[in-house]
């Protein structure tokens, strides 16, 4: 296939990016690199079956030839407010990526008779009242609140994505991405492994919020991909949940950290001061990733770490 990936210097653009290679296709990647990096890309640039364009998706955008996939990954996510690149500082091109980018991408798929995949988040869960979260959780989010930008940008992109599928009878499907990890995050996300995993690296003592009850389920990047390309493959159209169901407190996340990478500072507390619709519980239902798509991640938590290691190293000039 020749597939088109928005978003695709990001993250998880640039590994879907290396596995659709791997799988035979021709990728068209295309990323405006306000919070992608072209190193993530760098090594694909002699790649034949592999062609770039700097687009801005909120924008009219043009693909030459045909295109039989579209996957949607164009959209700021760190919620650090202290980044550039992070959502809080990036409201307006956050929204217009969840919306505009969402129609124009919607538009092609249209056109080209493509099968259209949404990179949507666990994020339209919000605060949850319902564990484990299943598709079928409407969710808690504040509409108006600080993190809505994201939140929100997602819920509508979702609910486009069903409406092109039911008016216009676009072949597309939705992904719910839950905490995901591994090589090319970037190191100041804002996500607890970037900021523990520096942390440890360099011999500090581990940074726990409150008294670090507040949990989180961490999927390692290959696993995630292995679900998205299970979906792209699938006939499935309604919201899949993509992430790994083991439920863990940040503190056995902190705890764990240490042991693999040998640090010996310990772990400090400090006060909470994140927001209260900062959700305190996060765990996937991958029922019907299970029942649908045959997929559940294989990859541990320690070994998922040990993996990133050496990315984080390079980053930091520790090798």
């Amino acid at each position: 296939m020749r597939i088109l990936i928005t978003g695709a210097a990001g993250f998880l653009g640039s590994h879907l990016s290396d596995r659709l290679l791997a799988d035979g296709h021709h990728v068209i990647g295309m990323d405006n690199f306000i919070t992608g990096s072209p190193d993530n890309i760098a090594h694909l640039a002699n790649n034949e079956r592999f062609e770039f364009f700097k687009r801005d998706v909120s924008n009219y955008i043009f693909v030459p030839g045909k295109v039989d996939a579209i996957l949607h990954f164009a959209s700021p996510a760190s919620p650090n407010p202290q980044s550039k690149s992070g959502y809080f500082n990036l409201p307006i091109q956050t929204m217009k990526a969840g919306a505009l980018g969402t129609h124009n991408c919607l538009g092609i798929a249209r056109i080209q008779n493509a099968r259209f995949l949404l990179a949507s988040t666990s994020e339209i869960y919000g605060d949850p009242e319902v564990h484990p979260q299943a598709e079928s959780y409407a969710g808690n989010v504040d509409p108006v609140g600080t993190r809505a930008v994201y939140d929100e940008a997602k819920r509508f992109a979702e609910s486009l994505t069903m409406a092109y599928h039911r008016f216009h009878n676009v072949n597309t499907s939705i992904v719910r991405i839950f905490n995901t990890y591994g090589p090319r995050m970037d190191l100041e996300d804002g996500r607890a492994l970037p900021n523990l995993l520096k942390q440890a690296l360099l011999g500090q003592p581990l940074t726990v919020y409150g008294d670090g009850s507040q949990t989180r389920s961490f999927c390692y990047v290959d696993d995630l991909v292995d679900g998205i390309v299970k979906l792209l493959y699938s006939n499935e159209h309604l919201p899949v949940n993509i992430g790994n169901p083991v439920e863990m407190s940040i503190l056995q996340f902190a705890q764990a950290i240490n042991k693999v990478t040998g640090n010996q500072a310990g772990i400090v507390y400090e006060e909470n001061s994140r927001s209260a619709r900062d959700p305190q519980r996060r765990q996937p239902d991958i029922t019907r990733a299970r029942e649908i798509l045959n997929w559940t991640p294989n990859i541990d938590l320690e070994e998922g770490i040990r993996r990133t290691i050496p990315f984080f190293k390079q980053k930091l000039g520790l090798e």
